[in-house]
Formats: structure tokens, sequence, C-alpha cells
């Protein structure tokens, strides 16, 4: 049972990260769209405030914002993707998605629930636009829900028949039939189960106003803590444009929240920011840690996987830098190493509070550009931004050492550390390679081999023929397959397919095969599918 949890465990885990692998290359030609439409950069080089350069530059920036923004749909499709043992499960999850969505929107209106835009759109309604659709905001929260429960329909159903009579209801139909009814549900059941989850976090908030430093704190902990579930927005929008983010008198007009009230105080020449202004300053945790964090899982990465985890971590530590936007970074470690990202929530709320006991009202949003044009046109006086960036190297360089401990002594399994650890993994090769380098000590030896064949058909056969295969998965540099009876594997046979040897666990079986398990994996399935 534990092998069988942890197994599920992996699976939804790597599942998480597929969306995030490509929006590491969203993220690099997001700031193409950035620089493109910087006031900044556009006034220094004249030519791009060409129409067509402007036009450009807004078409990239908000069609990328745009994946970003519905991170739910693209959870709920690679979650419930990665899960379902077949690709046809693909229209499936889409389906599903629209059924929830649409139930949930039809559910608001007749309740009465529905809230209507302000000057600020949706923001602090605690509902949202998803594909077009007004929805209660449930983050990714949603899609991982659904992508898990339909994943697992498609699993147990997608292979029911039905006498003639029903036989429409036969093969993929009948999960799409029983995920209509879910769908529908779920979206009924937000509309009662979720506002009480959103109350409670709001009147959090009013408590964390209270508080003082301990208060500052929390905010700035939760900030970072409910990333993951979307609901970061219910935390900050009351301090940001309520009064529980503080008033500011001017006249006869009383400012209310937190960042109109930094807007005014910015014309405000000679007086200092008041303490609201440390309500605004959680962006400073999306910039600085993630230096140290991105530095530290390139640097705890295996050797063989570290060109490649350089590659995904170096751009989205650049659009951390450029835009303060982190949640592809996020979601690589907040569910394959949650401990880090408990660590990383409880560091941001000490930034925050270390902010204000340093009297650092620096501006900390909108990424580097902005950053440092706002803090040099306000003056150091007004923002003591040198002191800033002294408390962000450092705050950077602690993430970097903390991290770094916590990975290696954890054995977390975080981006570019997927299998076993590098001395485990070369223990285990080098015991079971011996086998292997015996059975294929030559190429004319395993050609002249009786039973070697088609090397992906032997390799089914050492794993038991396709009634013993119970799943196949695989990280970045093995396959992994959990079998029914663990008697029947043949080392010999799985080595008529060239490996760098065989890890063992009870019923999970690990070969090793370097960059080319995509490809194994995918022959293997293809083949399961033909027998």
């Amino acid at each position: 049972m534990a092998n069988k949890l942890k197994s599920s465990l992996e699976v939804f885990s790597k599942s998480i990260v597929q969306p995030l692998m490509y929006l590491s290359v969203a993220g690099t030609v997001l700031i193409l769209g950035i620089l493109l439409t910087n006031q900044t950069i556009t006034s220094m080089v004249p030519f791009l405030q060409l129409p067509f350069f402007a036009t450009m530059g807004k078409i990239i920036y908000n069609s990328l914002m745009f994946i970003v923004n519905n991170l739910a749909v693209i959870f709920c499709a690679d979650i419930a993707g990665a899960m379902a043992k077949r690709t046809r499960a693909t229209t499936l999850i889409g389906l599903s998605f629209f059924l929830f969505l649409n139930a949930n929107n039809i559910t608001l209106e007749a309740l009465g629930m529905l809230a209507e835009p302000t000057q600020l759109g949706l923001v602090g309604t605690g509902q949202s636009e998803v594909l077009g659709i007004q929805v209660l905001d449930m983050g990714v929260f949603g899609g991982i829900i659904l992508g898990c429960i339909a994943g697992w329909v498609f699993n147990k159903f997608g292979g029911k028949q039905f006498p003639i009579a029903l036989s429409m209801f036969s093969g993929v139909r009948f999960p799409f039939l029983i995920m209509i009814c879910i769908s529908l549900l779920l979206g009924v059941a937000a509309c009662y189960a979720w506002p009480p989850v959103q109350g409670g976090i709001a009147s959090l908030a009013g408590m964390i106003q209270e508080s003082g430093n301990i208060g500052l704190f929390l905010y700035g902990m939760l900030n970072k803590l409910l990333v993951p579930l979307g609901l970061h927005h219910l935390i900050y929008t009351p301090f940001q444009f309520s009064d529980v983010g503080g008033t500011l008198a001017l006249g006869d007009t009383v400012i209310a929240g937190a960042y109109p009230i930094r807007v005014a105080e910015m014309a405000m020449v000679g007086q200092p920011f008041s303490a609201s202004t440390y309500f605004n300053s959680y962006t400073f945790n999306n910039l600085w840690p993630y230096l140290g964090i991105g530095t530290a899982f390139i640097v705890t990465s295996y050797k063989r996987n570290r060109d490649k985890t350089r590659a995904i971590i170096l751009p989205l530590i650049i659009t951390a830098i450029l835009t303060c936007i982190t949640e592809p970074m996020d979601f690589l470690f907040v569910f394959a190493a949650p401990v880090l990202f408990v660590v990383h929530a409880v560091l941001s709320g000490i930034s925050l509070v270390l902010l204000k006991v340093l009297n650092i009202p620096a501006a900390t949003a909108g990424g580097i550009i902005n950053i440092v044009v706002s803090n040099l046109v306000l003056g150091v006086e007004k923002t003591n931004w040198p002191l800033m960036i002294v408390l962000g190297v450092i705050n950077a360089a602690l993430y970097f050492v903390v991290f770094t401990v916590l990975i290696k002594k954890l054995h977390l399994h975080t981006p570019g550390r997927e299998g076993e650890e590098d001395d485990v993994e070369s223990s285990a090769v080098s015991e079971a390679a011996a086998p292997a380098d015996e059975a294929a000590a030559s190429a004319d030896e395993v050609a002249a081999a009786p039973a070697a064949g088609d090397p992906v058909l032997d390799l089914i056969a050492g794993l038991g023929g396709k009634a013993n295969i119970q799943s196949t998965e695989n990280c970045f540099t093995r396959l992994r397959v959990n079998v029914a009876d663990e008697s029947l594997i043949d080392e010999d046979l799985i080595n008529h397919m060239k490996n760098s040897g065989i890890v063992r666990n009870g019923n999970d079986i690990q070969i090793i095969f370097g960059m080319e398990v995509a490809k194994v994996r995918g022959q293997v399935e293809e083949a399961l599918e033909n027998m």
C-alpha cells in the first residue's frame, strides 16, 4: 500500500511539473514583450515607439500572460493526461472542464451570487474569468481536483463495454457520461463550499491588520503559502484596495488602501511613506529569493541533468527578475518538495518585517526595470533603496544556502534530481549493471543470443509480459514500471535493450535509460497498445 501511494504521488508530482516546462519557454518570450512595451526602454530607443513594435509587444505580452492567467486549465489537462493511460483522454478532459466552468457560472447567476465588476474588474470579489466565463476564483485548485478525477475515471471505466442496446455508452463514452455528472455537480457544489473558504481567509486578513509586525509576518507568509491554491490575492487585495490596508486623509478626501495611499504619498515631497506602504512590499519576495532558489536548484541537480536543469531554470530566473512573475518556478517544487515551499513562505514573512524594521519603503514591484526607475525618481531619502539592494542580496544568498542544505539533507526531488541520489544510483547501477554488462558483454554475444529479438518486445517480456505491467512512467532518466508480480521479472531479457542499470524495489522496477527514456517509454506503450 505504501509503495502504491508513493507511486501515485510521484505520478501526480511529475504531472504537475510538465506544463511548467512549457512555461519556462513562454517566460523567455514574455521578456521580449515586456521590453517592447516598457516606456523606459522605448523612450531610450525611439524606433521602438513605432506602431509595429508597440503592437507586437502587446501581442507577445498579452498572449503569453493569457497562459499564465489560465494555469487551472493547463493543470487540469496535464494532470488528467498524465494519469490517464491512453491519449484519448484529452477530449474528455477539455469537455469536463468546460462543463465545470459553465455549471459554476450558471449556479452563481441563479443564486444571485454573480459579482458585478468594479473599476478594478473582478479583483477582490472572489471571482474571476476563466476562458471568458465568470466563475469562483479557485486558482489552480479547481483544475487539479477535476484533473485527478478525470484521469481516475478514464482509467477505471475507459474499457467498459455494454450490450448492443446501450453500446453508444461503451468505451471512452462511458467515462464522459460519468464526468458530465461529476463536472456539473462540482460546479454547483463549489458555489456552496468555496465561499466559506474565501470568507475564512478574508477574516484572517482583518486579524492580520491589527497584529503589527506579527500581522505583517503572517501577511507575507500567507501571500506566498497560498499561491498554489490561487488564494493569495484574497490576502493582499483587501490590504491593497480597501481600508484594511489603512486610510489617508487629504483635505475632504479619504484615500483607502495601501496601494492608492502609496501612489498619493509618492507625490508628497519631503514626507516619508506611512506604515501601510509595507503591505505593498510583498513583491520583494517575488524577486530576490528566486535568485537563490534557482541557483540552488542548478547546483544541487545531478551532474547528468545539470545542463537540462540550467536550461529550464535560467529563463525562469530571468522572468522573475524582469517581471516578478514566479508561478512557473513555484510550481516546479511546491508539490515535489513542499517543505521547501513552507520554508519559502516563512522567510517571506520575515523579509517583510525586516523591510519595516530597517525602514526600507523602496518600490519592489513590477520587475527590475520598474523597480530601478521608481526608486531613482523618488530618491534615497524617501525609499532607502540602497539598503533594499543590500537586504535583497543577503536574502538571495540565504535562500541559496538554506535550499541547498535542505535539498541535500532531505534528499528532495527538486528539478534535476528526479530518481535516486547520484551516490545511491551509482551504487545501484554498479550492482545492477554487472549482470547487465555480462548479458551485453559484447555486441556479438547479444546479437547471437537466441532469445534476442525486438528489444522493445524483449523488454516487455522481461517485465513479465503485458498482463504483469500495471503502469509505466518516466522521470528524466528512468523508466519506472509497476508490476503485479515481481517474481516474473527476467533481467536478462530486459538487458537486450541497452540500459545503464536496473533498480528493483518490490513491485517498482526502474530501468535507467538516460535521456532516451521518453523515447523508450513511447515505444513500450505503443507496443503494449498493439498487443
